[in-house]
């Protein structure tokens, strides 16, 4: 079978099998994250799988790309299975596009354009390549500027619910964009240095359950949410690489997480906790917002979280205005004083 014909072939199954991972992400977050108490999300959650579609990211360098085992569907699943073939072969492609088949209808063209739009988002960040807006009207095709408007923030929509990345302008006369990650992790939200994708995702996502256990998990409950996602201790990720690694050992260093060992608990026993940085970078509300885009609803629907991180947006806000006005009065007496004569002072 020609190359053309089995990478379409190959694609149609990926995207057939992208209900059912909808559909089971969908329930992980209800018993992971949400839980019984929050009868409001669920029913959100429970939502149509019929709307989910696959991307599918590439650890390509040269020539035309297939996609690889990592899969996101349009509620925020992320699906990563090991398939050694065709990553060997993929990192003989690049970030490139096969143009849909007339027959498509026009539903099916525009789900294969996004899925096609967020393979290449992806791509471009996994090898740090700069995205050009001309390089993704290539991909999409012949389409309007409303159009490619709206297929290119529901392809960052998708990404920034499992990934927590920003597709942001960086260079407005060239048209340059890139993925932005949310947190100041190195590398732009890899962690470790060279190609890769983005942690920031698993990162506030342990960061909501943390904020979700009474801000403060059991290791147990951590790794019971993740092995949910399928991401295991021990267990070599494509994306996390070995998961246990990055969170006990880097996350912790660089003041994410805090791992705490419980008082006098024998054997020993540890919680998570938020770090230092994670408080400083990112906030209650803002967790909830990114876990709400991937169940495709709001931040009020987790309730009563939403409510205490209510709470902690209104202090920030009377702490900001308290120093704003200090530094404000500070800075009159500096200027009286600057203003009085050797005499006066």
């Amino acid at each position: 079978m020609p190359r053309r014909r089995k990478g379409k072939a190959r694609a149609r199954k990926k995207r057939n099998q992208t209900s059912a991972d909808s559909k089971r992400h969908k329930s992980v977050q209800e018993a992971a994250v949400v839980g019984d108490e929050s009868p409001s999300c669920s029913s959100v959650l429970e939502g149509d799988p019929q709307r989910s579609s696959a991307t599918e990211t590439s650890s390509t360098s040269q020539g035309s790309w297939r996609p690889s085992s990592t899969t996101i569907t349009s509620s925020g699943a992320l699906d990563t299975r090991s398939d050694k073939g065709d990553e060997s072969q993929d990192k003989e492609h690049s970030c490139s596009s096969e143009v849909p088949s007339p027959e498509t209808s026009c539903t099916d063209l525009l789900a294969t354009q996004l899925d096609l739009l967020e393979q290449f988002l992806l791509c471009k960040y996994e090898m740090q390549e700069p995205i050009l807006k001309e390089d993704m009207l290539k991909i999409v095709g012949e389409i309007t500027q409303d159009q490619f408007a709206d297929i290119m923030k529901t392809a960052s929509d998708r990404i920034e619910a499992v990934f927590a990345v920003d597709l942001k302008e960086v260079d407005s006369s060239n048209h340059v964009y890139d993925l932005v990650s949310k947190l100041n992790l190195p590398n732009n939200g890899r962690v470790y240095a060279g190609n890769g994708l983005p942690k920031t995702g698993l990162v506030m996502s342990i960061l909501g359950v943390i904020f979700m256990k009474g801000n403060c998990a059991s290791e147990e409950e951590i790794w019971k949410f993740l092995n949910m996602l399928e991401v295991y201790a021990g267990r070599e990720h494509r994306i996390y690489g070995e998961p246990r690694k990055l969170i006990n050992a880097e996350l912790v260093q660089l003041q994410y997480l805090e791992y705490r060992q419980v008082p006098e608990s024998e054997p020993a026993r540890y919680d998570f906790l938020w770090g230092p940085r994670a408080r400083a970078e990112t906030s209650k509300m803002q967790v909830l917002e990114f876990l709400a885009k991937g169940c495709d609803t709001g931040p009020s629907a987790f309730s009563p979280w939403y409510e205490e991180a209510l709470v902690d947006e209104e202090r920030a806000r009377a702490i900001e205005a308290e120093r704003a006005a200090t530094g404000a009065t500070a800075g009159r007496d500096i200027t009286a004083l600057v203003a009085l004569t050797p005499s006066e002072v």
